[in-house]
């Protein structure tokens, strides 16, 4: 059973390349580094937020695949990671085939929400799931188990229109799976304060949904930091990306007081 004090978020946008990863990545760590224990959830058969906080592809012999399908406990695929309060359950590229493995299950929305339910109920006070750049199986269970959504967004010319199949996705998932999630918020990642046009969707998105006061820049130390198997705050606590991301973490921290 979920834990009233456990935050199950989601971060969540089809649309590839808008930094997805990287925040489901840096959000994590933040809030671990602000002492939340806090459980990062890789559904992405990419592996990248696993690598993201150093676990290399095909160097751990479970993973998120093997609890979805019911072969292991999510306790026997949890790892830790380099921060003491930050865990991980890896994804590897098994995870493609669970799309047709559960295509056909009567539960096939819900085998995440059934898998996090065998967490200690006080074992993590924020749970947060990496989805994949797509709206198939794997996206859904991921809405299906989280309570709230961040959207990361790359403030560009088509970045409504993605927004839109996205937000009637999640609809549908109240509707039928999860009546209780909520969009938590979209956060504007690979922000260019000097590029009329990011404003111009900026302002276009903010009459429309919340959006996070912290936003994300483009920072060469954040985009080098997975190749070193580290979160940027690990990898340089001064940089603009490290630092925005801190501030994302207290955004969501202070909006649970």
């Amino acid at each position: 059973m979920t834990s009233t004090r456990q935050r199950i978020l989601a971060i969540a946008n089809q649309k590839g390349g808008v930094g997805k990863t990287t925040t489901a990545v840096n959000l994590a760590a933040s809030l671990a580094a602000a002492e939340r224990r806090t459980l990062l959830v890789d559904m992405d058969p990419q592996a990248n937020a696993s690598s993201g906080v150093g676990i290399a592809p095909g160097s751990v012999e479970r993973t998120i695949y093997d609890a979805l399908l019911g072969e292991a406990a999510i306790a026997e695929v949890i790892r830790p990671t380099a921060i003491k309060t930050l865990s991980v359950v890896p994804s590897s590229q098994h995870l493609t085939a669970v799309e047709y493995e559960l295509f056909d299950t009567a539960e096939r929305g819900t085998h995440l929400r059934t898998v996090l339910a065998g967490l200690e109920p006080d074992a993590y006070e924020y749970i947060v799931i990496d989805s994949p750049p797509s709206l198939g199986v794997l996206t859904l269970n991921v809405l299906a188990a989280a309570q709230r959504v961040v959207v990361p967004l790359q403030p560009e010319y088509y970045a409504l229109e993605g927004i839109t199949y996205l937000m009637a996705t999640i609809d549908r998932v109240k509707r039928t799976l999860n009546p209780d999630l909520t969009v938590e918020g979209l956060v504007l990642t690979m922000w260019d304060p000097r590029n009329r046009l990011a404003h111009e969707v900026a302002g276009e998105v903010r009459r429309h949904f919340r959006v996070f006061d912290a936003t994300i820049p483009r920072n060469v130390r954040l985009s080098e930091a997975p190749s070193h198997g580290l979160p940027a705050l690990l990898y340089d606590v001064q940089c603009r990306g490290s630092q925005s991301y801190m501030s994302l973490a207290r955004e969501l921290i202070e909006g649970e007081a």
